[in-house]
Protein backbone atom coordinates (compact mmCIF):
# COMPACT_ATOMS: atom_id res chain seq x y z
CA UNK A 1 0.00 0.00 0.00
CA UNK A 2 1.65 3.30 -0.88
CA UNK A 3 1.24 6.53 0.09
CA UNK A 4 0.57 9.55 -1.89
CA UNK A 5 1.97 12.62 -1.51
CA UNK A 6 -1.54 15.23 -1.23
CA UNK A 7 -1.02 18.10 1.07
CA UNK A 8 -4.24 19.77 0.48
CA UNK A 9 -7.48 21.39 2.39
CA UNK A 10 -10.16 19.08 3.99
CA UNK A 11 -13.28 20.53 4.75
CA UNK A 12 -14.70 18.73 7.93
CA UNK A 13 -19.29 17.78 7.44
CA UNK A 14 -21.60 18.55 10.13
CA UNK A 15 -21.09 18.65 13.70
CA UNK A 16 -19.14 14.85 14.12
CA UNK A 17 -16.06 14.98 15.95
CA UNK A 18 -13.96 12.83 17.75
CA UNK A 19 -14.71 12.72 21.31
CA UNK A 20 -12.99 9.82 22.88
CA UNK A 21 -9.47 10.07 24.54
CA UNK A 22 -9.03 13.52 23.21
CA UNK A 23 -6.36 15.86 25.27
CA UNK A 24 -7.21 19.03 26.40
CA UNK A 25 -6.31 21.89 24.13
CA UNK A 26 -6.58 19.33 21.08
CA UNK A 27 -8.53 19.91 18.20
CA UNK A 28 -11.50 16.97 17.75
CA UNK A 29 -10.84 15.33 14.99
CA UNK A 30 -13.69 16.26 12.53
CA UNK A 31 -15.46 12.43 11.49
CA UNK A 32 -16.07 13.36 8.32
CA UNK A 33 -14.81 15.31 5.42
CA UNK A 34 -14.69 16.35 1.45
CA UNK A 35 -12.13 15.91 0.09
CA UNK A 36 -11.48 16.76 -3.71
CA UNK A 37 -15.51 16.49 -3.78
CA UNK A 38 -16.26 13.01 -2.23
CA UNK A 39 -16.87 12.75 1.47
CA UNK A 40 -14.90 10.40 3.42
CA UNK A 41 -15.87 9.11 6.93
CA UNK A 42 -13.55 7.84 9.48
CA UNK A 43 -13.64 4.65 10.63
CA UNK A 44 -10.76 4.23 13.00
CA UNK A 45 -8.00 5.90 14.50
CA UNK A 46 -4.72 4.73 14.24
CA UNK A 47 -2.34 7.14 15.71
CA UNK A 48 -2.49 10.65 16.97
CA UNK A 49 0.54 12.82 17.91
CA UNK A 50 1.40 16.61 18.03
CA UNK A 51 4.48 18.30 16.14
CA UNK A 52 6.34 21.09 18.43
CA UNK A 53 8.87 23.81 17.02
CA UNK A 54 10.84 26.20 18.76
CA UNK A 55 9.98 30.05 19.03
CA UNK A 56 12.18 31.50 16.23
CA UNK A 57 10.82 35.10 16.86
CA UNK A 58 11.72 35.95 20.29
CA UNK A 59 14.66 33.97 21.14
CA UNK A 60 13.26 32.44 24.34
CA UNK A 61 14.02 28.69 23.35
CA UNK A 62 10.31 27.81 24.35
CA UNK A 63 9.02 25.01 22.34
CA UNK A 64 5.19 25.88 20.35
CA UNK A 65 2.38 23.35 19.44
CA UNK A 66 2.38 23.43 15.52
CA UNK A 67 0.51 20.71 14.45
CA UNK A 68 -2.01 17.87 15.41
CA UNK A 69 -1.40 14.97 13.47
CA UNK A 70 -4.38 12.12 13.04
CA UNK A 71 -3.84 8.82 11.01
CA UNK A 72 -6.83 7.55 10.35
CA UNK A 73 -8.82 4.84 8.03
CA UNK A 74 -12.23 5.76 6.66
CA UNK A 75 -14.81 3.51 5.76
CA UNK A 76 -13.73 3.57 2.13
CA UNK A 77 -10.23 1.79 3.65
CA UNK A 78 -8.08 4.41 2.66
CA UNK A 79 -5.74 5.39 5.23
CA UNK A 80 -4.94 9.02 5.42
CA UNK A 81 -2.57 11.17 7.64
CA UNK A 82 -4.32 14.42 8.20
CA UNK A 83 -3.34 17.47 10.72
CA UNK A 84 -4.89 20.37 12.14
CA UNK A 85 -2.68 23.79 11.63
CA UNK A 86 -2.85 25.90 14.94
CA UNK A 87 -1.94 28.52 13.41
CA UNK A 88 -3.42 29.58 9.82
CA UNK A 89 -0.37 30.06 6.96
CA UNK A 90 -2.04 33.23 5.67
CA UNK A 91 -4.82 35.26 5.91
CA UNK A 92 -5.92 33.57 2.84
CA UNK A 93 -6.16 30.56 4.01
CA UNK A 94 -7.43 31.15 7.72
CA UNK A 95 -10.05 28.69 7.15
CA UNK A 96 -8.19 26.01 5.80
CA UNK A 97 -7.36 24.78 9.14
CA UNK A 98 -7.50 20.90 8.64
CA UNK A 99 -5.16 19.17 5.97
CA UNK A 100 -4.99 16.00 4.15
CA UNK A 101 -0.91 15.40 3.89
CA UNK A 102 -1.13 11.44 2.78
CA UNK A 103 -3.25 9.11 1.60
CA UNK A 104 -2.83 5.48 0.61
CA UNK A 105 -5.53 3.44 -1.53
CA UNK A 106 -7.58 0.73 0.63
CA UNK A 107 -5.42 -2.91 -0.41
Amino acid sequence: MGQRFVSEAIVPVGDDFDTSDTPVGEPRLPMRFVWRDVEYAVERVLERRREVAADRTHGSGEMYLRKHWFTVRTTSGHVMKIYFERQPRSKAQAKSRWWLFTVADPE
